[in-house]
């Protein structure tokens, strides 16, 4: 009997034992898990704050990789027989400017992207060079007026032209017609502009963005209409769902070649500025420094504004302030003093 007492104390002395240690095994496992739940969500942290430590200088968007390269700007055709172009809807900033007559020409700025295809390329003018040069720029462009190239030539600039020096970094395709039928790419321009020993690192502007879901505030503007002249009206509409504008060419979508989406803004500056006529042929004198008047349109508002171009940028004012953009791409639309601008 003793004996088997002795056996059933032993029993629970065992069972005491097998549960203590049981406990402590569990317990040690939700320490582990705890730690690796930790060192998980300390992980994450780390990738979200890695994931918004870069951002585009010309766009404000998140970037995987510090964005250091010079700022490049194509003179793009927008002729009717050039449309739709192709690489506009990659580049980080578009400004839209009279040529000769009633045609408009497009300064495309890269720096973050690199479309595989841009154009057609076209000729460039006085007033293209100094904005372009005010980025800091790489010119990319096919001919040039008299003035330009003299100033290209006066000043040293770094210019790659079709026609005079840089012919292997572009291409023509049989689906149009010259003069509309010239192309390139930014890794080919990149390419050929360290073989002429320019610079592939420049000056970069310093551009105030708002954070993507900052409220913006300003008179209603859901529809824009800008009459260059009868026969070449741009317009947009704002798209609520996705907060930006898209770009419209006398009533029908402007989209791009390559991709067939509508181009966007989602920052439009429209700035009047004075024009001047130079000779017979159409050419201008545009003043781009300001001041002057224009409006922001932003997340379906907008606001007037006064420009002036400070550290080569165009830049919008309210009261002496400068107006933020939203992260993503900007579109500015220069007019003459007459040009009828509508918004509802």
């Amino acid at each position: 009997m003793k004996r088997f007492a002795a056996i059933i104390v032993l029993l629970m002395f065992v069972v005491q034992i097998v549960g203590c240690s049981n406990q402590a095994t569990v317990k040690v496992i939700n320490e582990e898990k705890q730690i690796e739940n930790k060192t998980k969500s300390t992980e994450i942290e780390k990738e979200e704050v890695w994931a918004s430590k870069y951002t585009a200088p010309l766009t404000g968007l998140h970037v995987d990789n510090e964005v250091k390269e010079r700022i490049i700007g194509v003179m793009v055709n927008n002729h009717p027989k050039a449309r739709p172009q192709s690489g506009l809807i990659e580049a980080d900033m578009v400004y839209e400017i009279l040529a000769e007559g009633m045609i408009t020409r497009f300064v495309a700025f890269y720096q973050s992207k690199a479309p595989k295809v841009v154009g057609p390329v076209r000729s460039i003018r006085p007033y293209y060079i100094d904005l372009i040069n005010g980025f800091d720029g790489l010119i990319v462009h096919a001919g040039a007026s008299e003035a330009a190239y003299a100033i290209l030539q006066r000043d040293n600039l770094p210019d790659l032209d079709e026609i005079k020096n840089s012919g292997p970094a572009f291409w023509r395709v049989d689906f149009r017609k010259m003069p509309h039928n010239l192309y390139t790419s930014i890794d080919k321009i990149r390419t050929f502009a360290e073989k002429k020993g320019y610079r592939s690192e420049g000056y970069i502007p310093t551009i105030p963005f708002l954070k993507e879901d900052e409220i913006v505030t300003g008179t209603p503007a859901k529809e824009i209409n800008i009459e260059y002249y009868s026969k070449y009206i741009v317009g947009y509409q704002y798209d609520e769902t996705k907060k930006q504008y898209n770009r419209y060419i006398n009533g029908q979508p402007h989209t791009d070649l390559e991709t067939e989406e509508q181009l966007t803004a989602k920052n439009l500056l429209v700035i009047r500025a004075e024009h001047k006529i130079l000779d017979n042929e159409g050419r201008r004198s545009i003043n781009l420094y300001g001041p002057g008047k224009g409006y922001l349109f932003q997340n379906g508002a907008m606001k007037e504004i006064t420009w002036e171009r400070k550290d080569g940028v165009i830049r919008a004012y309210v009261d002496g302030k400068e107006q933020g953009l939203l992260p993503g791409q900007t579109w500015t639309i220069v007019v003459q003093n007459s040009t009828p601008v509508s918004y509802q």
